[in-house]
């Protein structure tokens, strides 16, 4: 009970803070439009019609929370799954690339890997250009990737989950990397004392100890395919999709829908973050692992 409490105590105060924050900064910023409504209205309202104007506008600068919660629930649970206004629908068109670019940049990674821990040349020549790859803005890489894909009749889910890839196989490949050289020394020569072949050194004493850093990795790298995925949708002008909610909510100012669906993406992300931690903890206990 007293970890549990540890656990969401914190987590509810700073919730609780960054809501008091987020009305606060609603105010102010939504302020400067209301008193321009209201001097052209010849209205002068109280302090507090004042604020409750500012949190109820149809077009706020920020929305307040309670704006986005409503336009999220609506959008979530009041509409049809095939609804092209659904949450649910647009979520689902997001996270289709999403799960493909995740696979595709795990096995990438895992590749990426091996070939660094076992080729030293790879190990100096491949790596630095890894790293120099994400030094390189994504919302200029995607629309290259797209214009290219399209030149050659790929179009569709394909080139969203490549984007999806270039950002995911990165975590993957580094704290792959570190989990195969995890072993000690020790355990390295113990293996050699017992005249293990390189494969049965690979297969019985580097893959387990890289297993946690796999895990570990896949979580950041399942975050990053998601926003590489929201990413691919906007420069093609997608009609479904989170980006294309983005987009939508851009282009007719409704910026209510665009924090909903900004909300949907978390939610999303959220989830996929959680769904790999039970893999991984699965997968750990099958090992062998024990709870911590």
């Amino acid at each position: 009970m007293d970890s549990f409490r540890d656990k969401i105590v914190p987590v509810t105060s700073i919730l609780l803070g960054v809501v008091v924050v987020w009305y606060v900064f609603a105010v102010v910023l939504n302020a400067p439009f209301q008193r321009d409504l209201d001097r052209r209205a010849n209205q002068t309202p109280g302090v507090v019609e004042f604020i409750g104007k500012t949190m109820s506008q149809p077009k706020p600068t920020l929305p307040a929370p309670h704006q986005v919660a409503v336009n999220f629930f609506e959008n979530t649970f009041l509409r049809k799954v095939t609804s092209n206004r659904s949450l649910v629908y647009n979520a689902w068109v997001t996270l289709s690339s999403t799960l493909l670019g995740f696979a595709f940049g795990t096995a990438l990674g895992i590749v990426i890997a091996v070939g660094i821990v076992h080729v030293a040349t790879l190990d100096r020549s491949l790596m630095p250009w890894i790293i120099a790859s994400q030094t390189i803005p994504i919302l200029a890489v995607a629309p290259m990737i797209i214009v290219v894909l399209a030149a050659i009749g790929v179009t569709g889910l394909i080139p969203k989950a490549l984007i999806s890839t270039y950002l995911s196989f990165f975590p993957v490949a580094v704290g792959m990397v570190k989990g195969l050289r995890s072993p000690e020394i020790t355990h390295l020569d113990l293996m050699h004392t017992y005249n293990a072949s390189p494969s049965q050194t690979f297969w019985k004493l580097r893959v387990p100890a890289s297993v946690p850093f796999l895990f570990t990795s896949m979580k950041v790298a399942v975050a990053a395919s998601l926003v590489g995925a929201i990413v691919g949708e906007l420069p093609t002008g997608a009609v479904a999709g989170i980006g294309a909610k983005l987009l939508a909510g851009a282009y007719y100012s409704q910026t209510i829908d665009i924090w909903s669906a900004l909300v949907a993406g978390s939610v999303v992300a959220a989830l996929l973050v959680m769904v790999v931690g039970i893999a991984g903890r699965i997968v750990d206990r099958a090992m062998g692992g024990r709870p911590a």
